[in-house]
């Protein structure tokens, strides 16, 4: 299939990943999808019954072709009435009233504008108004808006508004009621404005836009079957056909977007947490030295149909305590020992805690013996140890330097006897031989 704009992107609007981009990083000028900016800063920072009166400041920069929602000065209107005047009509005199009313000047607004959108991490977009009419240095990418759009998503408010298709706001100070309609064919097909056959069933709103130096711009969620889609289409054409009837790239587009995402992609689970994934040691357990572990959850993922699902790489970090030394037991199921993450083309799928799939008792035995050797390893033990090492060996020192002593000692004695026993042996002699003489 081929998107005609100039830059367009379609993600899944749960996870932000993109499932199309062209140019999804060219700057271009967002026109009044601006205007869903505007709306986001005063979801965050404005009370919603709050009564605010249009100044005269407020209508000063906009031209007579402007989009307007035909507010007058001195005119008193709700904050949330504003918000519909903005989104619903594309009111470019709504955006400059609420602007004022929610930081004190159009100028303090905008940069509010700004520094929110570096906060979420929009590093190609920039502000210099708050609805989006032409300026050089006004732009953004398809990128950097879906983050925007997404951020809006999360207020309920703000996919109602953009959601709506009829509002009547209320009598005012000095107007009768007003009833909106709004711009967006995909879920007003009757919309004068760009009259055609638009309409698309899943279409869940969010805002169009259009300047001549914009283009036909549309940033679109829709729903099918439990999956969200959100397109961005930046700086698309529109053309009169040989029949008469009006094309608008902005919204051929955007369905040509969803009905692909729809046909050719679904969630599917590249990970069940009844799947065991890997084993863990175990120590000083009863009847099991290991525990197998699995994902805490099932991760699931928006992925083509056809994608072959044994390609998808697994990486399992475990805890920096169990990656060094393993578990000790008792070791109880659905314990947490790490996670996994699922990866595909260097992009993170989703990632789930792992636990253990069963417990591990401790055993008393493995218990015991672990006590035994931490008590031998304390630093008073290894000391009473050392001493007692060096006592016995100043025992067997002194033990050995007495008996030695002993021996030497029994030595000197034995001589001594032996000469003392040789010299009777030799005075017997001499008495023998004295005593033969004198008989003789």
């Amino acid at each position: 299939f081929s998107v005609a704009a100039k830059a367009a992107l379609l993600i899944d609007l749960n996870t932000g990943r993109a499932v199309y981009e062209k140019d999804a990083d060219e700057r271009v000028y967002p026109a009044s999808l601006t205007k869903i900016m505007t709306c986001l800063i005063a979801l965050e920072n404005g009370n919603l019954s709050d009564v605010v009166t249009v100044s005269e400041s407020a209508l000063a920069d906009l031209d007579e072709d402007s989009s307007v929602a035909g507010l007058v000065v001195g005119e008193q209107m709700t904050l949330e009435n504003l918000l519909y005047c903005m989104m619903v009509v594309s009111g470019n005199d709504a955006c400059n009233v609420i602007a004022e009313h929610i930081a004190g000047s159009i100028t303090d607004f905008v940069r509010m504008m700004n520094q929110r959108a570096y906060e979420l991490g929009c590093t190609n977009t920039n502000f210099t108004n708050t609805h989006g009419l032409p300026d050089a240095n006004h732009y953004t990418t398809a990128w950097d808006f879906s983050r925007i759009v997404r951020e809006a998503a999360k207020h309920e408010l703000f996919m109602t508004i953009a959601s709506t298709i009829n509002y009547t706001v209320p009598d005012t100070n000095v107007s009768s009621e007003r009833v909106l309609e709004s711009t967006n064919s995909l879920v007003n097909p009757t919309n004068p404005l760009y009259p055609g056959d638009w309409g698309y069933e899943y279409a869940k709103g969010i805002k169009t836009g259009h300047t001549n130096d914009a283009g036909y711009c549309l940033a679109s969620s829709a729903e099918k079957d439990g999956v969200k889609l959100l397109s961005v289409v930046l700086k698309s054409e529109a053309y009169q056909q040989d029949d008469g009837s009006w094309y608008y790239g902005n919204f051929a587009d955007t369905r040509t977007l969803f009905e692909w995402g729809f046909n050719n992609f679904s969630y599917q689970d590249v990970l069940k947490s009844t799947e065991t994934v890997t084993e863990v040691p175990v120590a000083m357990g009863a009847d099991a030295d290991t525990v197998t572990a699995r994902p805490s959850t099932t991760i699931r993922a928006f992925l083509p149909n056809d994608v072959d699902l044994t390609a998808v790489e697994r990486t399992i970090t475990l805890s920096p305590d169990v990656a060094a030394d393993g578990l000790t037991a008792p070791v109880s199921a659905g314990q947490v020992v790490g996670e996994i993450s699922v990866i595909r083309d260097g992009v993170v799928l989703g990632t789930s805690p792992l636990v253990t799939t069963t417990s591990v008792d401790l055993s008393r035995v493995e218990y015991m013996k672990d006590q035994l050797r931490e008590t031998l390893r304390t630093p008073g033990v290894i000391l009473a140890f050392w001493a007692l090492v060096l006592l016995f060996a100043a025992y067997i020192f002194v033990v050995v330097r007495y008996r030695s002593k002993r021996r030497a000692y029994q030595k000197r004695l034995e001589l001594a006897r032996t000469i003392r026993l040789d010299m009777e042996d030799d005075e017997e002699e001499l008495r023998h031989e004295r005593r033969v003489r004198a008989t003789t």
